[in-house]
């Protein structure tokens, strides 16, 4: 039977957070990232007895792990590249992922439209291979489609030259409230977890790693500060992990080899009209050889993605021209009404952490491993970059194995995050609203009651976010600023820039209320600009 996460929802004042960091002298585990990769961690090894704390620069999910192309899925392009190793664990982490957390994280079919009469056939056949791999773990088994059954599929399917196509099953997820989830539940089992807190600097004590300095990105007068020492310290800050590295490196008089080579991918959303389809349509092979997706999510359309190598590592990447025109044009090839800039209703950008190859080729960032790397420097900084969402957990046992085997834990019991629900995550058989539906108290899971019970339940701010959800946001969710709350607790600014930014006074003036502060509104109207204008 699974276990079960049990426990009150833990309040998030951030003075009582505070003043608990403040007493902490020493913990067995500091993780430095509160994406994907560092809950994971943090969790996995709270659950397993060690005392962890848990330090976020800025907002939980701020990075990459709130722009995913969110799909929980084994991975066809890396089955194409003859990675069966990957996509053999990446179909099993995907049930565990659809299993923990129901309510954020659901089964998708896909339809890919054959437009060649060779398509069919050979598609067909490696997604067959692709249900042999998942096994038990299988969503749904692989369907040859003719011409009209693809058109009742994906209606409004561009149907010159049709020839059929293939539907096979993956996921999809809300990436940014699963992080949450991840950072609630840890705490939840007795982690400190902390967003708005960067780790300045690393301690070492006789030339090893012993502990962090962190800062309180929030307090104005920059003076509330602090150390924790620990046995051992988790480098997982996504595609800023050299920053942490450098540090440690300059600390032994070394030089750093940079780990990580950057790409991006950029997302347009449109109106759900453009195809109104409870599946999701894939292009395995657009015109320059890259995948294309079309993904019915929270009542909209998804369109990307890119894969753009990027020297640069900003907190907020902005879209190419040339990424948005490959998205419309691959669009307009397989959708009977294209999509035009104008129709977008927001455009957002992520950075993968890919591993950097040890010699480069001719082949872009689109050919590199979508494989995790875990590294123990000299003095025993443990780095883990690289992976994908849907591989978090087994990526967060296997840093703790490094961590184990190097001697900077003791030996622990076994793992329990395989079926351990997350916070919110709803009974088996308990019915579930869609993903592929707008937002609602659907991504509450079992909270919605206590959601609802808040002031200002009835009062819709706009899809579907409600001044009760606001203030859940404030109280339990750690939501600091308007872009908390509108960029991550609840997807408006994902889903519609403008929206976003109607919304931002409300949700500014009810935070000054729930924690005295408004959120910052005119940095996120600055932001929600950049994800409302399309570069052209």
């Amino acid at each position: 039977m699974p276990q079960t996460a049990v426990l009150p929802p833990v309040t998030t004042d951030r003075d009582r957070l505070l003043h608990d960091l403040e007493a902490l002298s020493e913990v067995d585990l500091i993780v430095i990232g509160g994406g994907a990769s560092g809950l994971g961690v943090a969790l996995d090894a709270r659950l397993r007895g060690l005392s962890v704390l848990l330090l976020e620069s800025n907002d939980f999910a701020g990075g990459t792990s709130s722009r995913a192309t969110k799909l929980v899925h084994g991975g066809v392009r890396y089955l194409a590249q003859g990675n069966i190793g990957l996509v053999r664990e990446a179909l099993h982490e995907r049930r565990a992922l659809l299993n923990n957390a129901p309510h954020l994280a659901q089964p998708l079919a896909f339809v890919m439209p054959a437009y060649r009469p060779w398509e069919v056939p050979f598609y067909g056949t490696g997604l067959k291979v692709y249900d042999a791999l998942a096994g038990s773990a299988s969503l749904g088994r692989t369907e040859w489609l003719g011409r009209a059954r693809t058109a009742a599929q994906l209606p409004g399917l561009n149907m010159a030259g049709l020839f059929g196509g293939v539907k096979y099953w993956d996921g999809q997820f809300d990436d940014a409230r699963l992080a949450l989830a991840l950072a609630r539940t840890a705490a939840a089992q007795g982690a400190l977890v902390l967003n708005y807190c960067p780790v300045v600097d690393v301690l070492h004590e006789n030339g090893r790693v012993g502990g962090v300095r962190w800062r309180d990105a929030l307090d104005a007068g920059g003076c509330r500060e602090g150390t924790v020492r620990a046995r051992c310290v988790i480098n997982a800050t996504g595609v800023w992990v050299d920053d942490l590295r450098r540090l440690d490196d300059a600390a032994r008089g070394q030089d750093t080899t940079p780990m990580v080579a950057p790409s991006q991918g950029v997302h347009l959303v449109v109106d759900r009209s453009f195809m109104p389809s409870a599946q999701a349509l894939l292009v395995p092979r657009t015109r320059d050889g890259r995948v294309l997706f079309a993904v019915p999510w929270l009542g909209h359309l998804i369109l990307g993605t890119t894969d753009t190598p990027r020297d640069a590592v900003a907190r907020e990447p902005r879209a190419l021209p040339e990424e948005i025109a490959f998205i419309l044009n691959e669009s307009a090839h397989v959708l009977a009404r294209a999509p035009r800039a104008e129709d977008v209703l927001s455009v957002w950008v992520g950075l993968r952490p890919l591993v950097r190859p040890a010699h480069e080729d001719e082949g872009g960032t689109k050919t590199i491993s979508r494989e995790h790397t875990v590294r123990v420097s000299p003095s025993g900084l443990v780095t883990v970059t690289g992976g994908k969402w849907t591989t978090y957990r087994s990526m967060a046992e296997d840093v703790l194995l490094h961590c184990r085997d190097a001697g900077l834990v003791p030996d622990l019991p076994p793992c329990r995050t395989a079926r351990f629900p997350l916070l919110g995550a709803p009974p088996p058989g308990a019915p579930a609203t869609r993903l592929t539906d707008p937002p609602g108290l659907h991504a509450y899971g079992t909270e919605a009651a206590d959601v609802q019970a808040l002031p200002g339940a009835g009062n819709d701010l706009g899809l579907g976010l409600s001044e009760a959800m606001v203030r859940h946001a404030a109280r339990r969710e750690y939501a600091r600023t308007v872009e908390d709350v509108l960029a991550r607790r609840h997807r408006m600014l994902f889903l519609h820039a403008a929206l976003a930014i109607q919304a931002a006074p409300a949700v500014s003036r009810i935070l000054a209320e729930e924690i005295g502060s408004d959120g910052d509104p005119d940095a996120f109207l600055t932001l929600a600009e950049q994800y409302r204008r399309v570069p052209v």
